[in-house]
């Protein structure tokens, strides 16, 4: 009969569990040594916060915030910043949304649609040509007499309170004739829209004077040949009140200003031609002229001299 010694057994099952345990622990923390490099991307160095940044590690192994930048990279102090996937970030330490303008955008005053009244550039306009004396050339442009008699009253709708004043306009007959014109006069009411009263001079050129009235297209010029511009103060004209004219201009005019002590005053268009300043602000100083095209032009050395027609060395482009 085999006697079993119980008592030598039980010292085996305590040192194979001591060995197991420590080897349990030891697999354990491998796992989770390779979790966490497998979570942060494969280096120890760094930690990843909630929102996606990253910060470096301290040497305690505590994540410490790179002040100067999104992502901390290990590399030389003078190195060139390394290629990021997602190209180039810009470090920022306050993030902002970006909001538009205070300023809001606005149309230029200067641009075509603004400054021009009902004559526009490139429109073709209908209308009847008919035929009047124009004697030395005047009318209610005040532009005063002319040599050139190829000159032209506008009806009253289109000469808008004299923005049609020193306008080039092209008028061809249904004939296939045609004349080039200047307008220095109004043809008053029942004159229709459309409608171009003629110097006599002119009209013949289209027809004969006896046809009366003739049907015409016509459109907006801006000649080749021009001299430069004049600018006369209007005779009665003092440092207390004055009424400025300019003439000879190749392109309508859509404006006209004086510089003050304030800045540019714009003054307001008779409908003779004259632009007045009622209460002598801007008298005898500076001068600017915008076109229908938004060209600026300006005017200095120009004394207050009433009634006579001081040359200056400027004119607008040609369009």
């Amino acid at each position: 009969m085999r006697t079993t010694n119980h008592g030598a057994a039980q010292p085996l099952r305590k040192q194979r569990r001591a060995i197991g345990i420590p080897l349990a622990l030891l697999a354990v923390g491998v796992v989770a040594c390779l979790v966490t490099v497998l979570l942060t991307g494969g280096s120890t160095d760094a930690w990843r916060s909630t929102d996606g940044s990253v910060t470096a590690a301290s040497a305690s192994g505590s994540p410490t915030a790179a002040p100067d930048a999104t992502i901390a990279s290990a590399q030389p102090p003078d190195a060139s910043p390394l290629p990021s996937p997602r190209g180039t970030r810009t470090p920022s330490t306050t993030s902002r949304p970006r909001t538009p303008s205070s300023t809001p955008r606005t149309e230029s005053a200067e641009s075509t649609g603004s400054l021009t009244g009902r004559i526009r550039p490139a429109v073709r306009y209908r209308g009847v040509a008919t035929a009047y004396e124009a004697g030395d050339g005047n009318g209610a442009c005040l532009y005063g007499p002319s040599d050139d008699l190829m000159v032209a009253a506008m009806n009253h709708t289109d000469y808008e309170s004299a923005k049609a004043c020193g306008a080039y306009v092209l008028v061809r007959a249904a004939n296939g004739a045609s004349i080039k014109v200047r307008i220095v006069n109004e043809c008053p009411l029942p004159c229709a829209p459309g409608q171009i009263d003629l110097s006599q001079q002119a009209f013949a050129k289209l027809a004969d004077l006896s046809v009366g009235r003739l049907p015409i297209t016509w459109t907006l010029l801006s000649p080749a040949a021009s001299g430069t511009i004049s600018i006369r103060y209007k005779d009665g004209s003092s440092q207390y009140w004055c009424g400025i004219q300019a003439i000879g201009h190749r392109n309508p005019l859509a404006a006209l200003e004086v510089r003050t002590a304030n800045g540019w005053r714009k003054l307001p268009r008779t409908d003779y031609n004259y632009f007045l300043a009622a209460d002598g602000n801007g008298c005898g100083r500076k001068i600017r002229i915008t076109d229908i095209y938004g060209e600026r032009l300006t005017i200095r050395g120009i004394a207050l001299k009433p009634d006579v027609a001081q040359p200056t060395p400027v004119q607008f482009a040609r369009r």
